[in-house]
């Protein structure tokens, strides 16, 4: 392979032929919640909304179709954490080409399921991205298969590059790409691009806290790989640091930010309730990262990177009901009742009159540490913010209840 740092941007207009008809130019519009609030011009290219939820599906396409007939009727092998995996799938598919995808053991459902629907065949191992990494290659070796790598690779490096393409042919001026980092193929393809249409144009990485391997090394210069990873944005979550591709950001990349899982939580609520856009944690560390101030974008223009929307469900049940309480619309709490009837009436009396609807509750008289002849009752009530669960505080407290608020 040529090395990395030869990729031109007519390596990635190339790929750009080979993605004709294949890849979606996906929607690229503004955000104007986001634009308002930091008085600037925000845009979100949505890659969420490509043909197998994420941008991946650009390199790996280009990889197979530069591949020689040889190699594809050997059949193909690949390490992902879901979003390689569905690309490669669905390239496979395309070429009439075995595929054997390596993916950790906690991948999502939805990612296995959608892998396996292309008609590749999965093989769960590992704890995370890089364990299954080196199964895969390991695989690769002693079947003698072509190893596709998800982003340490020259075509697959060209593939997302085209995305730059795509958002500077709409936004020419656009003075920000604020682009999700994991090992790194996304941000350099689209950096390389991007840097040779408008030199002038700011390159911003983002890694989620749990996994900032990339950022870590980006300042010291030289690879620093994590000694673990832990992160809900599970696309972006590697462990180790591959030089070529630090090169490559070293010299296209402006900075690197890092975003916590709490924050990518909040922007994966806000995109859904008001964008009406289902994003994963990877795809929505870039809105993260302006939502909570980690780059300077006042009265510009800039581009957030929705790289791709296969969140789990059960996950994002989790995000929603956490946001919920976070803003005061649904509250959790804990009430001491006496164990006698007509006290769970009296108790539900006191939430109608303060208008609070219950959406859940459990009744416990067995535990140790109740006294006898009282029982425990977890309650969750639909609340319109904070001033209507202090009403319901103080209407408790009036009545004499214990409580607590969890």
């Amino acid at each position: 392979m040529k090395s990395t740092k030869m990729i031109t941007i007519n390596d990635i207009k190339k790929a750009q032929e080979n993605l004709k008809n294949i890849a979606q130019n996906t929607p690229l519009t503004k955000a104007p919640i986001l634009s308002e609030a930091f008085r600037s011009e925000i845009y979100f290219k949505k890659e969420n909304l490509q043909l197998t939820g994420s941008f991946k599906v650009r390199g790996a396409f280009n990889r197979v179709a530069s591949l020689s007939q040889e190699k594809r009727d050997a059949g193909v092998v690949a390490a992902s954490a879901g979003n390689h995996a569905q690309g490669l799938a669905y390239a496979t598919q395309h070429f009439n080409c075995e595929a054997t995808i390596f993916m950790p053991e906690a991948t999502p459902l939805t990612k296995v399921s959608g892998v396996k629907s292309y008609g590749a065949e999965v093989i769960l191992h590992g704890e995370n991205f890089d364990e299954a990494y080196e199964a895969a290659q390991e695989f690769a070796q002693k079947k003698q298969k072509e190893f596709i790598h998800p982003f340490a690779d020259d075509d697959v490096i060209a593939g997302q590059g085209t995305i730059s393409l795509e958002i500077l042919e709409k936004v020419p001026d656009l003075k920000q790409l604020i682009v999700p980092i994991g090992g790194g193929g996304l941000i350099a393809g689209i950096a390389i691009a991007a840097k040779a249409i408008n030199p002038d144009i700011k390159i911003i990485g983002v890694v989620a806290t749990g996994a900032k391997a990339m950022k870590d090394s980006y300042r010291s210069q030289m690879p620093i790989d994590s000694l673990s990873v832990r992160t809900i944005a599970d696309g972006i979550a590697v462990r180790d640091v591959t030089p070529k591709l630090l090169d490559i950001i070293i010299d296209y990349v402006d900075d690197i930010v890092e975003v916590s899982d709490n924050e990518i939580a909040n922007a994966i609520l806000f995109l859904l309730e008001k964008h009406k856009l289902v994003v994963e944690g990877a795809g929505a560390v870039a809105t993260a990262a302006i939502m909570h101030e980690k780059v300077e974008i006042e009265d510009s223009k800039v581009c957030a990177v929705i790289s791709g929307g296969n969140i789990d469900v059960t996950m994002l049940a989790q995000i929603i009901e956490k946001g919920l309480v976070k803003s005061n619309r649904k509250m959790n709490l804990i009430v001491t009742l006496m164990d006698k009837p007509g006290a769970l009436m009296h108790l539900t009396e006191v939430f109608k009159e303060c208008s609070a609807n219950i959406v859940q509750i459990d009744f416990d008289r067995n535990s140790v540490k109740l006294e006898f002849g009282e029982a425990l009752v977890t309650i969750a009530l639909e609340t319109k913010g904070e001033e209507h669960q202090k009403l319901i505080r103080e209407k408790l407290k009036q009545n004499g209840y214990r409580f607590k608020q969890i």
